[in-house]
């Protein structure tokens, strides 16, 4: 169901046999050279990750140090086989409990599967601590390329990618320093677009519904700024922990209503919520779009047959995971390069505002 909480893990891990590596690939770090700078014999570094409570305290710091220094990952896959290919992909995406990520998913799988390629899906929820952990168990099975949603990361997180030295794609977001290629778009943008929309219309009094989540949190700072730049300075706002749900949107405009009874127009940072905002403007007899307005994101399968019908952002999800898997498939051909690919957005107007 859309509003069921995401629990972070592996849900799918085909492997197919290992081929061989081709001559001038990148060697990674070995557990010798962890050995090395540590100190310890390799038997010692094996013991960190197998019995770690087998392993004296100074030890066990001193190497897991060398392990993060050197951007190490252990292979789990097979003692002898830190040469070979895995032809697998790691994708994490936070949920795939509604078509937001779960499209981007699908078609990124499907074309990876078409270049050979096995696709192995992880849900890190919401939570740097979960994505840190996850990528962990990812990439011990040594993976040939990574694709990650948002470009938030953990500082450790982001290190160790940048040392892994595999191809890795982010996408779902926008940044001037990728990891590495970068597929996605302005969460700042949107929601700089949709407050000039709503500052056309006439709206003084915005409020907002959102998610606290790094990239809903990104579309907030858009459309407060935006609201600043023309003399809006108060804004009413109801933040709420993702994942989104129609019971939070209600909840949300029944603080807003209650704290601020002349708001004039809510984004919701999700369809979800939005669709929450208008059940409840009707339950509380308050017209939409003519005493509120109310804009969503995300383009739900339900967002053009609600009633009224809900005005919203629109994100290419299948282009962003074809695109994204063909940059992959391109620099693992060895023809690839860094790149930073902006797909764009489109606000859809519909009766809600």
């Amino acid at each position: 169901m859309p509003n069921e909480k995401p629990t972070s893990g592996l849900i799918a891990a085909p492997v197919p046999a290992p081929a061989r590596r081709s001559r001038g690939a990148k060697k990674g770090i070995r557990i010798t050279d962890v050995a090395a700078s540590a100190g310890v014999s390799p038997i010692t570094v094996s013991r960190v990750f197998n019995a770690p409570e087998t392993v004296a305290p100074e030890t066990l710091s001193r190497v897991r140090q060398a392990v993060a220094q050197l951007g190490y990952v252990p292979n789990r896959l097979a003692g002898g086989l830190s040469s070979a290919k895995s032809r697998l992909i790691a994708a994490i995406v936070p949920t795939v409990a509604h078509s937001l990520f779960s499209e981007t998913v699908q078609v990124f799988s499907d074309t990876m599967s078409r270049a050979g390629y096995q696709v192995l899906l992880g849900l890190s929820g919401y939570s740097d601590e979960d994505e840190d952990q996850l990528l962990d168990a990812v990439l011990s099975r040594r993976p040939e390329g990574v694709l990650l949603t948002g470009v938030a990361h953990a500082a450790s997180l982001r290190e160790r990618l940048l040392k892994v030295g595999i191809p890795i794609v982010e996408t779902w977001d926008m940044t001037d320093e990728p990891i590495d290629m970068l597929v996605g778009f302005s969460h700042y943008r949107i929601g700089a677009a949709v407050a000039e929309r709503l500052l056309a219309r006439g709206a003084r009094h915005p409020a907002l519904v959102s998610a606290n989540d790094d990239r809903a949190l990104a579309r907030r700072r858009g459309f407060v700024d935006t609201f600043a730049a023309h003399g809006v300075q108060d804004i009413a706002e109801v933040l709420v922990p993702p994942p989104s749900s129609v019971a939070l949107g209600r909840d949300g405009l029944q603080r807003i209503v209650a704290e601020r009874p002349d708001t004039d127009a809510v984004f919701c940072s999700s369809d979800l919520l939005a669709l929450g905002v208008v059940s409840q403007a009707r339950k509380l007899g308050v017209a939409v779009p003519g005493r509120i307005a109310v804009c969503g994101f995300g383009d739900l399968e339900f967002a053009a047959d609600t009633a009224p019908a809900l005005t919203t952002v629109r994100v290419d999800g299948k282009r962003i995971g074809v695109t994204a898997a063909r940059c992959l498939i391109d620099r693992l051909a060895g023809a690839g390069e860094k790149k930073v690919i902006d797909v764009g957005f489109e606000l859809v107007e519909r009766e809600t505002t």
